[in-house]
């Protein structure tokens, strides 16, 4: 029976329950390639066709559609160009009008994070629908995450194109792009997608205290990838037993110049964030300084001691500190993302960062698509060629 034509009865709260109550049942024990089928099955009961489980690639540029029985095949959508890239961007459901009926997207949401987009075909849609579709993707999106480790799957449909080995490791390495949450929204971009390999961040939302972490280890391919790894793996140890800032760049520092080399080296800077007051504190160990946007304008550089790149044994380091107010966003990024150029050009540096981050701001977006369209901004500046990992990370305190 279509979506619109079942009675009223068909639509309440207590099919919506039994709908979903099924689906959370098949879930307990459903191997990974099952999950498609079991979402189609469900969609097909509120009169939805053409059910496509979309996933973004690791180049955050399409969006894939996942294979499987009762599942809708197709070509990955340009996320600059589509309605489910409208809906990945934005976090909202987004509705098309077609002759056959209303191709609804709606965001495959992972707790804080966004997974992809469940697109379906109804004849029409009215609030019933709506809201058994952000309960259905809800629902899909933690059965998605809860898989991801034990299969392959979502990642060969997220891989656009061939990956370095280091790309793998890092990847594996990697949280979700984006958290959203209340007080504190996240979000990351790594280039090249499938070739990086120094460069890498991690955070963690600890009651209420926000965590990040980004470095950039020396050298390039698997070398880098090793000594990426040793640093992250070092700093979640050091953040989980909860010592102190300063402490866990010294405990990094040694964890790195135990394992490598004298000449080996990590440029690192980590934060800690009180979500509840908005105080903010940093350690800058060779990374360019963070830039505070407040009312959608840079309007400075969070200039701090710097201390030696980690594995250099540098002294205990001198902390900076930041009083942030709500709606404020600090982007970190990696040199490569400033002193990449193109051929026989002069480096892009910081300005160019700047003119464009402000121009991005304008639009008054929220994290995730301002943080990707940065990004691709650069890669298209500089002719898409990288040759080092460029790295940002954007961060905004709501209050």
């Amino acid at each position: 029976m279509a979506a619109g034509q079942c009675g009223a009865s068909d639509r309440s709260e207590s099919f919506g329950e039994e709908l979903l109550g099924g689906l959370l049942e098949l879930a307990t024990e459903l191997p990974p390639h099952l999950v498609g089928p079991a979402v189609a099955g469900t969609v097909a009961r509120l009169g939805g066709r053409q059910v496509q489980i979309l996933l973004q690639d690791y180049g955050q540029e399409q969006l894939v559609p996942l294979a499987g029985e009762g599942l809708e095949g197709g070509e990955p959508l340009w996320i600059d160009r589509s309605g489910a890239g409208r809906c990945l961007l934005t976090s909202r459901p987004v509705e098309v009008v077609l002759d056959e009926g209303v191709r609804v997207f709606v965001p495959l949401r992972n707790g804080g994070d966004q997974a992809g987009v469940l697109a379906v075909t109804l004849d029409r849609v009215d609030d019933d629908d709506r809201r058994l579709l952000r309960r259905i993707a809800g629902l899909v999106g933690e059965m998605m995450e809860t898989r991801n480790g034990c299969t392959d799957l979502f990642f060969r449909t997220r891989r656009g194109e061939p990956m370095s080995v280091a790309a793998e490791i890092q990847w594996s390495l990697m949280p979700p792009l984006v958290m959203v949450t209340p007080r504190v929204t996240v979000a990351g971009v790594l280039e090249p997608a499938y070739d990086v390999a120094g460069d890498s961040f991690d955070y963690a939302l600890n009651g209420d205290t926000f965590h990040l972490a980004m470095i950039d280890a020396m050298g390039h391919g698997l070398n880098a990838a090793t000594l990426a790894t040793v640093a992250i793996g070092a700093y979640r140890h050091a953040r989980r037993i909860s010592i102190e800032l300063s402490e866990i760049y010294l405990f990094m520092d040694r964890a790195v110049a135990e394992q490598f080399a004298p000449d080996h080296f990590v440029t690192a800077q980590m934060m800690r964030l009180d979500t509840d007051t908005g105080r903010m504190q940093w350690v800058n160990a060779g990374h360019p300084a963070p830039m505070l946007i407040r009312g959608h304008r840079v309007v400075g550089r969070l200039d701090s001691p710097t201390t030696l790149p980690v594995g250099f044994g540098g002294a205990q380091p001198q902390l900076g500190e930041v009083a942030l107010e709500p709606g404020d966003r600090i982007l970190c990024f990696t040199d490569g993302l400033i002193e990449e150029h193109e051929s026989g050009q002069e480096q892009f540096g910081e300005d160019q960062l700047i003119d464009w981050v402000n121009q991005l701001e304008e639009t008054d977006r929220a994290v995730r698509a301002v943080a990707r369209d940065l990004s691709h901004t650069l890669k298209r500046a500089r002719g898409e060629v990288t040759s080092d990992d460029a790295t940002l990370v954007l961060v905004e305190w709501r209050g």
